[in-house]
């Protein structure tokens, strides 16, 4: 399937102009029609308070490959959807954010114009770097099993071992990486070319993976207390970086100090703050699990205590001597939800309103592995962890043929299906947000809580197309410390493998694929030298079962991504007829006529990125 004879437009600066518009404002949007195509006319269909209007678009210009006409949207509402008419010979057609449709269509896919302002704008040459601080670095150095005072729930591990991947020791195996030992290895990400660190959470707990929190107030001692926190974000702002944290809002420990005050007297304010039930445990955990109590948003008190009174925990981590740049929010999507209770919206404006009030540069980002778009659209979450629209169908195009994967949670294996069911996933849930959303969504290809990108898709070739995809997709890419190593994990604990950190300073090893780590710190080099894969639209050419294409353009560059996932004979794209420099390997062609550009064979897994005249 080709796409080059269809219109197009998205929120990008060739269809929008940049810049959040406010209430009254009135937009002029573009489209842009193939000169193939035979339209009578072509409208807008405007959405204003519940009740579709229609505006007829003008033709603002033509040439002998196409044709744009430009229509005004009034911004009546704080989210404006619209979508395009076209009057055509046989009937009309709907363009939305899915396509082109020769039926009538649902409003879910209209494109959208937002009142609320976008992610900060620094997130649109970011490159992020997740670290699990427990298994990055030791500043000691030392390999064995951590030594000195551990906590009760400690499971020693040397730092070669390997980490559970179910069962008991799962939440305890502790490596003992620390702050201090991310800061001595900032050089590492530099080199790889990034400029976010993202760190899972700091605070002290009962649990290696620290999301069962028993105090906000300080950071673990066990990674080195309040000093390494300030340490290491006075290092990574003097080097130009940033340094986003994680927070719990929808739990806490069932070791917290407000959890042990509510059930030591249940006339506390703390009391409030939880549910409680008469079953066993006697309150409601997050999805059962007793360790980590849920908070209750209904509780007078609470909010001011987590978000918006002086001192709370959202914001006193984001002032000096911390400074952090930002929050990611774990299970956002279940903060200030359970049965009738739906405070969810509220808390998230509510966190931005009060962070941006510190850092109006702070970013917010939600975990939600599902369909976020309700609660992207109302002025809270900024951005999400876009496991939905990228992670999900990059897996299920790239993973290996009979792998017996779980797939991300559900009970079945992770399906091998071809390149137009990617695409046709990722329009789908990238037409439910604004473009001010999809242009700064933090793409991964996996996480602390998934398997590995090597694991899921068995080959160093295959990475290197999955990668290319992340760093060349519209959004915000995030790489899981290790990935750009090619390190291996068959879930997320077991994916959650201590860097081995003698192998990257020798230049590679069993366990560090330094071929892997140079395709990285190309492509990571590639989008800072590319402001159309930074900031340019997203335009589908090519979706067939083995073989992808996508152009990013802007008002000054046209970058054309093709990615092959097995051997393939290649396509010619009519009507993209333009010199090209091939910007990733430097020595494979396109070839043009005057009508159409040839995109060459390939003999297996294969990603290519050029520059258009």
């Amino acid at each position: 399937m080709t796409t080059l004879d269809q219109p197009h437009h998205d929120g990008s600066e060739l269809y929008v102009e940049r810049g959040t518009p406010r209430l009254g404002d009135v937009v002029p949007v573009r489209v842009r029609v193939p000169a193939s195509r035979r339209e009578r006319a072509v409208h807008l269909r405007v959405v204003r308070d519940g009740e579709p209007r229609f505006v007829a678009a003008r033709l603002e210009r033509s040439d002998e490959h196409e044709r744009w006409y430009v229509a005004d949207v009034p911004v009546h509402n704080p989210v404006t959807p619209y979508r395009f008419l076209l009057d055509e010979p046989g009937g009309y057609r709907w363009l939305d954010g899915r396509g082109l449709h020769d039926r009538d269509v649902t409003d879910a896919a209209d494109f959208r114009l937002s009142v609320h302002s976008p992610a900060p704008r620094w997130l649109d040459d970011a490159v992020v770097y997740q670290v699990f601080p427990d298994r990055f670095a030791r500043s000691s150095g030392h390999e064995g099993p951590p030594q000195g005072d551990l906590p009760g729930w400690a499971i020693p591990a040397a730092w070669s071992d390997e980490p559970v991947a179910a069962g008991r020791g799962v939440a305890q195996q502790l490596f003992g990486g620390d702050l201090r030992g991310v800061e001595q290895r900032l050089d590492h990400l530099q080199r790889l070319g990034v400029d976010t660190v993202y760190l899972t959470p700091v605070f002290p707990a009962r649990s290696n993976h620290r999301y069962d929190a028993t105090t906000f107030e300080h950071v673990d001692p066990l990674l080195g207390g309040d000093a390494a926190l300030a340490s290491l974000s006075a290092a990574v702002h003097a080097r130009g970086m940033r340094l986003v944290g994680d927070l719990t809002t929808n739990h806490t420990g069932a070791g917290h100090e407000w959890f042990e005050r509510a059930r030591a007297d249940r006339s506390s304010p703390e009391a409030q703050f939880y549910y409680w039930t008469d079953d066993e445990p006697g309150y409601v955990g997050w999805l059962e699990h007793a360790s980590l109590p849920k908070l209750n948003y209904g509780a007078p008190g609470l909010t001011e205590r987590m978000v918006t009174g002086q001192g709370a925990v959202a914001e006193r981590w984001l002032r000096p001597p911390f400074d952090l740049d930002g929050w990611r929010i774990d299970v956002a999507n279940m903060t200030g939800r359970y049965r009738d209770d739906d405070h969810a919206h509220a808390v998230a404006r509510a966190l931005r309103s009060r962070m941006h009030g510190i850092n109006p540069d702070a970013a917010l980002v939600a975990e939600h592995f599902h369909d976020a778009a309700a609660d992207l659209v109302v002025g809270g979450w900024h951005v999400n962890m876009n496991y939905s629209a990228f992670t999900r169908p990059a897996w299920t195009w790239l993973v290996e043929p009979g792998s017996t994967l779980p797939f991300l949670g559900m009970p079945v294996p992770v399906p091998r299906r071809g390149g137009a069911s990617m695409v046709a996933t990722m329009r789908d849930f990238d037409s439910t947000v604004p473009w001010s959303v999809t242009r700064h969504q933090w793409n991964l290809l996996g996480s602390h809580d998934t398997a590995r990108i090597r694991t899921v898709v068995g080959s160093r070739e295959a990475v290197e197309v999955a990668a290319t995809l992340l760093f060349t997709y519209p959004g915000t890419p995030v790489v899981f410390a290790g990935d750009e190593g090619g390190l291996t994990g068959v879930n997320g604990e077991h994916a959650r493998v201590p860097m081995p950190w003698s192998e990257v300073d020798a230049g590679g090893g069993a366990h560090w694929d330094a071929a892997t780590f140079a395709v990285y710190r190309r492509l990571a080099e590639l989008r800072r030298s590319s402001r159309a894969l930074r900031e340019g639209g997203l335009r589908w050419v090519l979706a067939e079962d083995d073989a992808v294409g996508f152009l990013r353009e802007t008002s000054d560059e046209r970058v054309l991504v093709v990615l092959t996932r097995a051997a393939w004979p290649g396509a010619r794209l009519t009507g993209l007829a333009a010199r090209s420099s091939d910007l990733l390997h430097g020595a494979t062609p396109l070839t043009h006529d005057a009508t159409a550009t040839h995109v060459p064979a390939t003999p297996g897994p294969a990603a290519h990125v050029w520059r258009l005249s």
